[in-house]
């Protein structure tokens, strides 16, 4: 019987809370600062690995992931995910300041949608979670998450192969696709790591499977940031840190929160006011997303144009 009283936050999901907004600042530096970096390299004609803001940007995306898989495994993937929308409005001042790339009141709105969306979503989350390995190698070998995650593999062979040669330099959706659809694998491995990890490590019967279930997760989360890496400094060379900063962050975190709604069946503790709730806020980040796209190439002025007199 309710009393009217609220569950206390527990302290352990203030703390991936507290690191999970650092981490977005942190991560917020990474694509202006390597986007600097590609940009002198290129105007002094040699290859962006040697240049040092360059390696800065990258070192600011290390500690951010390290970030991220701290704050993934003390508290929930759909708190954590979302706060990423800090680093997208980090990310848009900063660029507008070292970039030079335009912000104008259009793009600012965009970030402010960003972030008040993903405080609803905060908000409205689900928090079921698995709590033991045991529960999370249950649920990782289920066969729906499993088909779910070889249609993902599917799709990015897909994209990797035949879309990246053909479109990948003229349409920022293709490189975009395919840094989120690796979140599918990067989340669930950083969560799942911090599950077995103990096991792993134990004297008795299990730690053996253990083991080899914490060397899979290593192995699958180092190929999924390497490529990741790799396409999102694809991305860098041919647009805007502003834009491919903001469209990443949606759909990372759209695909994220999905897979871990299947992975972690968080669904069956959503009412139909929640549901409504995360429908509407992820409405408003991609409208906010939408305003930051137009923003580029829309130039807005809140002074009248003085009229030209016609000539007769």
């Amino acid at each position: 019987m309710a009393d009217g009283s609220e569950l206390p936050v527990p302290s352990s999901e203030i703390t991936g809370i507290f690191i999970a907004v650092l981490s977005s600042f942190v991560n917020g530096c990474t694509f202006v600062l390597q986007k600097k970096g590609i940009l002198r390299s290129r105007d002094k004609g040699v290859s962006y690995l040697t240049d040092l803001v360059w390696w800065s940007g990258t070192l600011c995306m290390i500690i951010g992931q390290i970030g991220n898989f701290l704050a993934y495994n003390v508290a929930p993937v759909v708190i954590v995910t979302p706060l990423g929308a800090l680093g997208v409005l980090f990310g848009a001042v900063l660029a507008s300041w070292i970039l030079e790339e335009h912000l104008n009141i259009l793009g600012k709105l965009g970030c402010l949608l960003c972030c008040c969306g993903s405080i609803v979503l905060i908000i409205h989350s689900p928090k079921a979670e698995a709590t033991s390995r045991a529960e999370f190698e249950e649920r990782l070998f289920d066969p729906v998450f499993v088909t779910y995650i070889l249609l993902v593999a599917v799709l990015l062979i897909i994209l990797v192969v035949w879309i990246v040669p053909a479109h990948g330099t003229s349409n920022i959706l293709v490189y975009v696709s395919i840094c989120s659809l690796l979140g599918n694998f990067t989340v669930p491995c950083s969560k799942g790591l911090g599950l077995v990890a103990p096991d792993a490590f134990e004297e008795g019967p299990s730690s053996n499977k253990a083991l080899a279930l914490l060397l899979g997760l290593l192995v699958t989360l180092a190929v999924s940031i390497l490529t990741q890496f790799y396409f999102i400094n694809k991305a860098l060379e041919c647009f805007s840190s502003n834009i491919f900063d903001a469209i990443y962050y949606v759909t990372f975190t759209s695909t994220v929160i999905f897979a871990s709604a299947i992975l972690f069946k968080e669904w069956t503790a959503l009412t139909v006011a929640d549901s409504l709730a995360m429908l509407c806020s992820l409405t408003v980040v991609c409208v906010g997303v939408v305003l930051l796209r137009i923003s580029q190439g829309a130039l807005i002025s809140w002074k009248k144009e003085p009229t030209k007199d016609k000539k007769n």
